[in-house]
């Protein structure tokens, strides 16, 4: 990992006491659905942020979600943490993703998008890995932030663009190309350094690459993700192309197709 890359990672702010509790309740074999849900409502703009995301029509609910507790409800403990690590770590970054000729309301659509799709696809399907899912699809973009930054510091912004126009908008191509890494990795570096747990550092890091992931837990879960990845364009629209591709991980890796396809419908 390039020099300039790992220093931006190591100047982050260390995450708010908040984020530190959920973690702690969520890794709690003995903790509650309450307990998530009281640490939570501390936070009045943190259940603001929840609920707001919990309510976007991705998810398809005919009725408003009014509380953090009815959240956790219909969506579980593991995708209600995705929610809250979602809106915590995006704070603590500066948004300028121009090298990838986004907008910071296209990247949040982006990353709605990738986890309602994985919610959708997963929820009922996979429910044991939405613990890891729901953080690893809403956050696995996030390293986009830091690479930016270090583009446009080297002056090598516009080069990025090139091969990205290039390889037909194929990120992880051009951050490849023109600085020896990729998204996914810089996304596991940002969660391994604020010392989450192993699992989910390990799906993220190899989204790209499931046959590397640790367990077979791990290998399931980076599928789905590499899968998600794939259905949606950096523009946040799904291609044909794309469709066919995501299917081939969905059939190496013996993910449910049916459900994946009933969710794609959903998202359209």
């Amino acid at each position: 990992m390039t020099e300039e890359v790992l220093k931006k990672i190591k100047q982050l702010p260390p995450l708010p006491e908040t984020a530190m509790q959920i973690e702690a309740v969520y890794q709690d074999p003995n903790s509650s659905f309450n307990d998530m849900v009281k640490i939570i409502e501390k936070d009045p703009l943190l259940t603001a942020d929840i609920l707001k995301a919990a309510n976007s029509p991705l998810y398809g609910f005919s009725r408003e979600i009014n509380s953090i507790s009815q959240a956790v409800g219909l969506f579980g403990m593991g995708t209600v943490r995705g929610f809250a690590l979602a809106s915590i770590v995006k704070k603590s970054f500066l948004l300028d993703l121009s090298p990838y000729n986004l907008t910071e309301l296209a990247f949040a659509e982006l990353s709605k998008k990738q986890h309602a799709l994985t919610t959708s696809w997963c929820l009922k399907s996979e429910n044991r890995l939405m613990g890891v899912l729901s953080p690893a699809a809403f956050l696995v973009e996030i390293g986009k932030a830091i690479i930016a930054q270090v583009l446009m510091e080297t002056k090598k912004a516009e080069a990025f663009q090139e091969a990205l126009a290039e390889l037909n908008g194929d990120a992880d191509a051009a951050e490849i190309e023109i600085l020896g890494l990729s998204t996914p990795e810089v996304s596991a570096k940002i969660f391994e350094h604020w010392r989450f747990e192993e699992n989910l550092v390990d799906v993220i890091a190899n989204c790209d690459t499931p046959n590397e992931a640790s367990s077979d837990e791990n290998k399931r879960a980076s599928a789905i993700l590499d899968a998600v990845r794939t259905t949606i364009s950096l523009n946040g629209t799904v291609e044909k192309e794309n469709l066919e591709k995501a299917k081939e991980i969905i059939e190496e890796f013996g993910l449910n197709l049916e459900n994946y396809e009933k969710a794609v419908e959903g998202l359209q």
